[in-house]
């Protein structure tokens, strides 16, 4: 597994500062079914957005 996730989301709960993710763990998942050809393609789900009420 990757140890350093970079994540440009500024205003996720867990971007840290020099764009790193973190978050314990990662969930990304297809937004194609189970198969993508493209990161545009894909979608973090681990995603929560800073002063979330959930």
């Amino acid at each position: 597994m990757a140890k350093d996730v970079l994540c440009e989301v500024s205003n996720c709960t867990f971007w840290e500062k020099g764009n790193q993710c973190g978050a314990d763990q990662i969930y990304v998942v297809s937004n194609a079914g189970k198969h993508a050809d493209t990161s545009y393609e894909t979608d973090c789900k681990t995603f929560e957005p800073e002063n979330s009420l959930s």
